[in-house]
C-alpha cells in the first residue's frame, strides 16, 4: 500500500505511443470481453479532466488496457495510481509504464468485481463522510459487458458505506454505452427514465459529462460512448436498505409502459396482492396510474417506506419473489413432490410462496 507523497515533476518521460505498444505486444480488442481501445491522448486527458484535479491524489483505473487512460492519469500529477486489470496480455505493457514513473503506478492483476479496494489505499486518505471528499478517484474506460453490474455494485458500496467508500464519498468518472450514459442521467418523465436513473440519482449526484464517438475507439463499436461523473450524496433522498429499495424500483420498472400499481403489484403473493397493493399506494400517498418513468425519487421514497412498513409488519413480504411464485405454478404436474419439498424448507416459508398472507 503506498504512502501519500507529493509529487513534483509528474510528466512522463518519452515513451512509445499506445499504438506503439498494441504492435510491440501483438494485441488486439476481444469482441467476448467488450474491449475498445481509446488510443486518442486528447479524449483520454478529456476524460480525466472531468474528475476535477488529480494532483497528488491517489486514483484506481478500472480495466486499463493498452495504458492510454492511465498516462493521462499519470501526467495529472497523482501521487499513487492503482490500475486493476483482468487480461493478462496488458501487463508487460502496464509494467513499462510503472518504470517510467517510480513509485506512482501499481498493477493489480485480477477482476475489479472482486477486488477489495478497501484494503488498497492509505486509510490516511480517509474523510468523514459528511465532509468534502477524499482524495481518491474511481476512473475507467470500462468494457460493455461488466459497465453495468459494476456500478450496480459501487451504488450498494455507496448506499453501505463500504469498499472504495469506507475512505469517503470517493468519486467516480466512467465511460458506458451512450444509452447507459443516458439512463443514469435522465430526468423524470424522459423515455430513458429507468431503474438505473432511480439507482443512481438517489444516491449520488450524476453528470453526463460529453459523448464520445465510436470511431474514436479501436476496433470501432456500433454504440457512442457516454463519460459519466458521480459523487454520493453526503445523505441519500432514501433512507431505506439498499436490497430493499432495489426490490422496489426492479418490480416497478418491470412494467414501464403500464401504470405504476402494476409493478407493485409484484411485490406481494397472490392471495393478499389486491388488498397490500392498495393500501401500500394509499400510505405512499402515490397516483396508482403514473407511468413508473413519471415517477419522481420523492414518490419512490414513499414507495418504500411504505413497503418498508409492511414489511415490519409482515416480515416474510421481504423474501418473497413474484418470479419464484410463477415459476413453481408453472412446473409440471408430475414435479409437485419437488414443489412440496421446496414449500416446506424454512426459506419457502419465509417468502410465503403460494401460501395466503
Amino acid at each position: 500500500m503506498a504512502a501519500s507523497r507529493k509529487v513534483t515533476s509528474f510528466r512522463l518521460p518519452p515513451l512509445p505511443t499506445v499504438s506503439e505498444l498494441i504492435k510491440l505486444y501483438n494485441l488486439r480488442a476481444e469482441k467476448q470481453l467488450s474491449q475498445n481501445f481509446l488510443l486518442d491522448l486528447r479524449l483520454t486527458d478529456k476524460i480525466v479532466r472531468q474528475a476535477g484535479s488529480l494532483r497528488d491524489a491517489h486514483v484506481c483505473e478500472v480495466g486499463p488496457g493498452p495504458g492510454g487512460l492511465t498516462r493521462s492519469i499519470l501526467n495529472a500529477g497523482v501521487a499513487d495510481l492503482l490500475v486493476v486489470e483482468k487480461d493478462s496480455r496488458f501487463i508487460p505493457g502496464l509494467k513499462l509504464l510503472s518504470e517510467a514513473a517510480p513509485d506512482r503506478l501499481r498493477i493489480i492483476h485480477g477482476d475489479i468485481l472482486t477486488y477489495r479496494m478497501d484494503r488498497g489505499f492509505p486509510a490516511n486518505i480517509s474523510k468523514p463522510w459528511e465532509e468534502d471528499p477524499p482524495k481518491l478517484h474511481i476512473i475507467g474506460n470500462l468494457p460493455f459487458n461488466v459497465s453495468t453490474p459494476l456500478i450496480i455494485k459501487w451504488l450498494e458500496n455507496i448506499a453501505n458505506r463500504t469498499g472504495p467508500f469506507s475512505y469517503g464519498r470517493t468519486r467516480l468518472t466512467l465511460t458506458f454505452q451512450k444509452e447507459v450514459a443516458e439512463r443514469l442521467t435522465a430526468s423524470t418523465g424522459s423515455k430513458q427514465r429507468s431503474r438505473l436513473s432511480i439507482m443512481a440519482q438517489y444516491l449520488c449526484t450524476v453528470h453526463n459529462c460529453f459523448t464520445i464517438p465510436g470511431r474514436a475507439f479501436v476496433p470501432k463499436p456500433e454504440v457512442d460512448v457516454g463519460v459519466v461523473n458521480f459523487t454520493p450524496l453526503v445523505q441519500p433522498q432514501i433512507q431505506q436498505p439498499f436490497k430493499l429499495v432495489e426490490k422496489v424500483i426492479r418490480n416497478i420498472f418491470q412494467f414501464r409502459r403500464k401504470h405504476c400499481h402494476k409493478g407493485v403489484e409484484k411485490l406481494f403473493p397472490e392471495a393478499c396482492r389486491a388488498e397490500l397493493t392498495q393500501e401500500m399506494m394509499q400510505k405512499a400517498d402515490v397516483d396508482p396510474i403514473l407511468r413508473p418513468t413519471e415517477l419522481t425519487i420523492p414518490h419512490i421514497r414513499a414507495l418504500t417506506d411504505a413497503y418498508a412498513h409492511l414489511c415490519t409488519r409482515e416480515p416474510g413480504l421481504l423474501s418473497y419473489e413474484f418470479r419464484e411464485e410463477l415459476r413453481l405454478k408453472h412446473l409440471p404436474k408430475n414435479k409437485n413432490t419437488a414443489v412440496d419439498a421446496f414449500l416446506d424448507t424454512p426459506s419457502s416459508r419465509a417468502q410465503g410462496a403460494l401460501q395466503p398472507c
